[in-house]
């Protein structure tokens, strides 16, 4: 079974992810200290206005401004002795002051947090790639390709939601410490109601989070399916269409996206339920202080009024602090499954990767040999292959023919090394297989498969690929010995074209033979066609085989064929029936031996193609 999305996040162990962030932020030491000044500055510009406006309601209900003892005595005098219009002025200048320090330093908190999220949404999308790249082949065959892409897709948005809400965090944490010290300093007593509106929204964070987090778990899972279910779909659209299954696809994903709705609107639920809450909050409390001035004070109400004024004002800004920074909780911790994905990617646990290193891989000289090969799939307890040993000379081609199934394209697949051979061993040159560099000995390969994948780019960038610095008259030979060149020259740009999406602009055929072409551009030295003509009519499929017999004689071919007629003048001829090699020789031997499995194929292909007659 394919590995289940992980969607599991914990702030006292934090996976890759996170390391990979702190990593990046140790790194981006000058942006993260640049950022920790700015929310300074902010703190400072917004708390030393709050102050100032304390001051000029004093100075306008009372006539006079009782300036800090705190000052020097010199300034302090200075500021006495200034007239009541000239006082006024400078708080309004000073205030000015502190609105314009607040709006730069705002604008470089969020410049400095969003150069350091875009360091890490790339390092993050490096590692993915990476990550996937460097897991071994039959170990990355159980993703979903829909869960990978998704996460991809997801992860620079979830890695920037985080670094932007914790940057935020820290300026309303910060100002939310500023207004407690001004509020401190105007009534101790009073700072008692900012604490109790901060107890009931701690409160309520403890009541929301964990419900949130399962609820932005619910919805990560719903988004995997449906994204998985969807590229399914498009991927195998043309089955869909002939087997009449369209309504089927649809009704299948509604039932997917009701899970979805339900998950969300849980979701919105959760997320949306403290900001009205807190907001109501210091209305309450400014109404009963007001109240209760007006009881307590009455005449006496005009010394009252400026510190009354400024701590409702402060209260308000700290309770606006208080819920921005709950929201950014929030949605952080809304996050956090998608963290978890990532993680379930990066992590090394129950991992296989490909193998690195070994001896270096120039060129064949002499034979590549199975001795006593056997193969069982990861995960499977059924043997592929049992005890398989031959050799394969170089310059000479090996066909392999049998029923489907029989294990013939897992020998192909040993040899290219997407997997291991459970038991014995492939030797080159009577060196281990495992012993070489994989990477050097697989760029020495060319590959043709029965389902030819090609990229969504133009055919000259399909057939070059595997070929770095190929030039197109070289590109051109390659198509024209696999007999793509004419049906390329006849489209209306050429060798520009682009093929699609996996190629589906082409026909299966003509698919083929660029896959071909890109096979044979690379010069390799082994030549593996697996079912490689078999989307090709008679006449073309000819024409190949005949341009393929033109072929380097140094060049070691592995054919894998259900048609008889394409392996006729193979060197060696390999009847493989369950995993074993049943029989073995030229095509010339095998069909005299009356009682050969390879004989029963050719009498049943005979039938059907008259060209073919058995010896």
């Amino acid at each position: 079974m394919p590995p289940q999305p992980s969607i599991g996040w914990s702030l006292r162990q934090p996976g890759p992810s996170t390391a990979l962030i702190v990593q990046t932020a140790r790194r981006a030491w000058r942006l993260i200290s640049a950022n920790v000044v700015f929310s300074l500055l902010q703190v400072l510009g917004d708390g030393g206005t709050l102050w100032i406006v304390f001051l000029v309601i004093q100075l306008m209900t009372t006539g006079d401004v009782h300036w800090s003892t705190r000052l020097p005595q010199g300034l302090r005098v200075w500021l006495e002795a200034l007239p009541y219009w000239q006082s006024l002025v400078l708080l309004l200048v000073t205030a000015l002051g502190l609105q314009l320090l607040l709006s730069l330093s705002r604008y470089g908190t969020t410049l400095t947090s969003g150069y350091f999220a875009a360091r890490c949404r790339r390092r993050v999308l490096d590692r993915l790639h990476g990550q996937i790249m460097a897991l071994s082949f039959p170990c990355v065959s159980r993703y979903r390709i829909g869960e990978l892409s998704d996460v991809i897709q997801q992860a620079p948005a979830g890695i920037q939601g985080v670094i932007d809400q914790s940057s935020q965090s820290l300026v309303n944490l910060l100002m939310a410490l500023g207004y407690l010290v001004v509020l401190l300093s105007i009534s101790p007593w009073l700072l008692l109601v900012a604490i109790g509106i901060g107890a009931a929204l701690v409160a309520m964070q403890r009541f929301a989070l964990p419900r949130l987090r399962s609820a932005g778990g619910q919805v990560m899972r719903s988004q995997v399916d449906i994204v998985t279910a969807m590229t399914d779909d498009l991927m195998g659209l043309r089955l869909l269409h002939s087997y009449g299954q369209l309504d089927q696809a649809q009704t299948a994903l509604e039932r997917r996206t009701e899970a979805l709705e339900t998950g969300l609107r849980r979701r919105a639920r959760l997320i949306n339920l403290i900001p009205p809450i807190s907001s109501l909050l210091p209305l309450v409390c400014i109404t009963i202080l007001v109240a209760l001035s007006v009881v307590l004070f009455k005449n006496r109400s005009t010394g009252v009024m400026p510190s009354l004024i400024t701590f409702v004002l402060g209260l308000q800004r700290l309770n606006v602090r208080l819920t921005s920074l709950a929201t950014s909780v929030t949605v952080v911790v809304d996050n956090l499954p998608i963290l978890g994905r990532i993680d379930g990617i990066l992590t090394a646990d129950d991992k296989q990767f490909v193998r690195r290193g070994g001896s270096a891989f120039a060129s064949l000289r002499e034979a590549i040999c199975f001795d006593g090969v056997g193969f069982i799939y990861p995960s499977s307890e059924h043997q592929v292959l049992h005890d398989l040993s031959f050799t394969m000379p170089r310059g000479t081609t090996t066909a392999l023919v049998g029923s489907s199934g029989a294990g013939k394209s897992s020998i192909a697949d040993l040899l290219i090394g997407l997997y291991a051979p459970s038991t014995g061993s492939i030797r080159i040159d009577g060196v281990d297989l495992q012993q070489i560099d994989p990477q050097g000995w697989q760029q020495r390969l060319g590959v043709v498969n029965q389902d030819s994948f090609l990229f969504n780019r133009s055919i000259a960038d399909n057939i070059a690929f595997g070929s770095p610095g190929a030039s197109r008259d070289a590109i051109v030979a390659a198509a024209a010995m696999a007999h793509a060149d004419t049906f390329i020259s006849q489209l209306p740009e050429g060798y520009d074209t682009h093929v699609g999406e996996r190629g589906f602009r082409l026909s299966g055929g003509q698919r083929q033979r660029i896959a071909l072409a890109r096979a044979l551009l690379r010069q390799p030295e082994l030549l593996i066609l697996d079912e490689a003509t078999s989307a090709l009519d008679t006449e073309n499929e000819f024409l190949v085989q005949e341009a393929l017999r033109d072929l380097d004689h140094s060049l070691t071919r592995l054919v894998i064929a259900h048609r008889l007629a394409t392996v006729v003048d193979a060197d060696q001829i390999l009847v493989i029936d369950r995993g074993r090699i049943v029989q073995r020789g030229t095509h010339a031997d095998l069909s005299l031996e009356a009682t050969g499995t390879y004989r029963q194929l050719l009498m049943r292909q005979a039938l059907s193609d008259r060209s073919l007659q058995p010896g």
